[in-house]
C-alpha cells in the first residue's frame, strides 16, 4: 500500500465517524437542548466535511492536530449521561484529558466535567420566548437566519413576526427571495415558503408572521399571537430610550438596538459587560459592529498588561448608508461612490469603548476608513502598555485565550500566512486576531484584528438575546477566569 492509499484510507475512516457523529449530535440538540461544541464551534447541522475541517482547525488554536478518533469517545459519553440544557465543548474534554485525565476512564472523566448539566443540578427546559424583528435589511436578515437556525427543539428563541414598511407588488416574495438567497453570505440553510393569504413566511417549519407598518406606535403584537416578547429593532432609525419605548407596545417586553445607544441607554457587548443586565431593563442596545470587534481583544490586553492609551483605525467594508455612485448625502464624503473610492469617515467606537468598559481609564481615540468591499473590516488597535512585552508573549496569550477563556466566543485567532478579508465572511467571533500581522516593541503593541461586520456582529446581538431571555446555557468544562 502506498502511502497515497494510506491518506486515503485514513480519511475515509475518519469521514466514517464524523458520519456517525452527526445524528448524536442532533438528538443531543433536539431532544436534550444541548448544543455540542469544537473549541467554542457549533458542530449542530454540520456536514461530515464541516466537521472535519472544525476538527483539523483546532491546530491552529491549540498548536496539534485534533482528530474526531479522539472527539468521539467524549461524544459517545455524552449520550450516556441525564443531561439539562448546556453547551459541551468535546475539543476541550478532549485536550483537557490528554493533558490530566488522573488516570480515569473517558466515561468518568466527562461525567465529573459536565456535572453541572447532569441530574438535580441540571438546569429544567424553559418555554420559547418570542422574539420580533422590527427591520429586515443587511442585519435583520441575518438575525432571522441565526434565529431559525438555533430554534431547535423549539424551546429557545423563536422567530414569531418582523415588521416592515408595505412595498410595491409582492412585498412578502420579495423579502422571502432575499431570506433565501444572499450575494455574500450565500443560500439559506434549509426551506422557505410564503403564505400570501396570511401575510407569513415558514423557515424551516417557523411561521414568521410578516406585519406591515410605518409607525411602531399603531402596532398591537397581541394580535398576532406574540407575547413577552423581545423585540430586536435594527433600523437604526431611534437610539435613545424615548425614541425606543415606542416600541413597547402589548405583546413586547424588552427591546434591544443594534446600532449605538444615545443618553442613558446601556451599550452592552457580549463576553465583556453582558452581566451588567438588570432583570428590569426594557432598553438595550447591542452598540456598533467596531465596538464589538475591538472591546473584547481590549479587555484582554488590559487584563493582562495594562493599557495607558489607544487608537483604533478602522478599515471598513462599504454600508447601505453610502452611496453606489457620486449623490447628495448628508456626510460631506460619503456621498462619493462607495464601489470606487476609499472614504474617510467618523467611527464613535472609540468613544463607545467608555460605556462597554467603564474601568478602562486610558483614553482611545478613532477615525475609519471605508473601502470597496461588501464585507468583513479590520481594526487596527495601538495601544500603550502598562509594562514591556514580546511579540510571542502576547500571542501565546491571545492564542490562550481565544481558546479557553470566557471571550473564546468573541476571539478568535488565526496564523495562517496568506489570510485575507474573504476568509472571514460568517465568521461567529466579534474579531479575529491575525497573528502574522501583530506588532509588539516593548511597551507598544499593534493589534490586528479582522471581523465580519455583519455576520460576527449577528452573532454578537443574538448572544445578547439570548441571555436576556434566559436560554443562555452554561458552557462545559467551564472557560478558565
Amino acid at each position: 500500500m502506498t502511502v497515497n492509499d494510506d491518506s486515503f484510507t485514513n480519511w475515509m475512516h475518519r469521514e466514517e465517524i464524523a458520519e456517525s457523529m452527526i445524528p448524536i449530535i442532533g438528538k443531543l440538540h433536539r431532544e436534550q437542548d444541548v448544543n455540542v461544541l469544537l473549541h467554542s464551534r457549533s458542530l449542530v447541522n454540520k456536514s461530515v466535511v464541516s466537521i472535519l475541517k472544525t476538527h483539523r482547525f483546532a491546530r491552529q488554536i491549540a498548536g496539534e492536530e485534533l482528530s474526531v478518533t479522539e472527539t468521539m469517545p467524549f461524544l459517545r459519553a455524552l449520550t450516556t449521561l441525564d443531561l439539562g440544557p448546556s453547551q459541551i465543548d468535546i475539543g476541550m474534554l478532549a485536550a483537557t484529558y490528554r493533558a490530566d485525565g488522573h488516570g480515569v476512564s473517558v466515561e468518568e472523566f466527562t461525567a465529573q466535567a459536565v456535572a453541572g448539566a447532569t441530574g438535580e443540578n441540571k438546569i429544567e427546559r424553559r418555554a420559547s420566548r418570542d422574539v420580533v424583528l422590527y427591520g429586515f435589511g443587511r442585519i435583520g436578515r441575518l438575525l432571522a437566519r441565526l434565529l431559525i437556525e438555533k430554534a431547535g427543539s423549539g424551546n429557545g428563541l423563536r422567530l414569531r413576526a418582523i415588521v416592515v414598511r408595505k412595498g410595491k407588488g409582492q412585498d412578502i416574495v420579495k423579502r422571502a427571495s432575499l431570506l433565501r438567497r444572499d450575494s455574500i453570505h450565500g443560500q439559506f440553510q434549509g426551506t422557505i415558503t410564503v403564505d400570501e393569504a396570511n401575510s407569513k413566511i415558514i423557515a424551516n417549519g417557523n411561521e414568521i408572521q410578516v406585519i406591515y407598518s410605518d409607525d411602531p406606535t399603531t402596532v398591537d403584537y397581541t394580535a398576532y399571537g406574540v407575547k413577552d416578547a423581545i423585540l430586536i429593532d435594527n433600523t437604526g432609525r431611534w437610539r435613545d430610550r424615548e425614541g425606543l419605548s415606542k416600541h413597547l407596545r402589548p405583546g413586547i417586553a424588552k427591546v434591544v438596538l443594534t446600532a449605538p445607544g444615545k443618553g442613558d441607554v446601556p451599550n452592552i457587548v457580549h463576553g465583556v459587560n453582558h452581566d451588567t443586565i438588570k432583570p428590569d431593563d426594557q432598553i438595550l442596545s447591542c452598540a456598533s459592529c467596531t465596538t464589538n470587534a475591538i472591546v473584547p481583544p481590549l479587555k484582554a490586553m488590559a487584563d493582562e498588561y495594562g493599557v495607558l492609551r489607544g487608537h483604533v483605525e478602522t478599515v471598513h467594508s462599504y454600508t447601505n448608508d453610502q452611496n453606489l455612485l457620486d449623490n447628495y448625502h448628508d456626510s460631506d464624503r460619503r456621498g462619493r461612490s462607495a464601489a470606487l473610492n476609499m472614504v474617510i469617515t467618523e467611527t464613535g467606537a472609540a468613544s463607545a469603548v467608555a460605556k462597554a468598559l467603564p474601568d478602562l481609564k486610558a483614553p482611545i481615540t478613532g477615525s475609519s476608513i471605508r473601502v470597496p468591499v461588501p464585507d468583513v473590516s479590520i481594526a487596527i488597535l495601538s495601544l500603550r502598555l502598562e509594562r514591556e512585552t514580546t511579540r510571542e508573549e502576547v500571542l501565546d496569550y491571545l492564542r490562550n485565550v481565544s481558546l479557553a477563556s470566557p471571550l473564546k466566543r468573541q476571539i478568535d485567532f488565526i496564523s495562517a500566512p496568506d489570510a485575507v478579508s474573504s476568509d472571514f465572511i460568517g465568521s461567529r467571533h466579534a474579531s479575529i486576531v491575525d497573528a502574522g500581522a501583530t506588532k509588539v516593541d516593548g511597551d507598544n503593541a499593534i493589534l490586528y484584528l479582522w471581523y465580519d461586520n455583519e455576520f460576527g456582529y449577528s452573532c454578537q446581538v443574538i448572544r445578547v438575546v439570548q441571555h436576556v431571555s434566559g436560554v443562555e446555557y452554561p458552557t462545559y468544562p467551564a472557560p478558565a477566569v
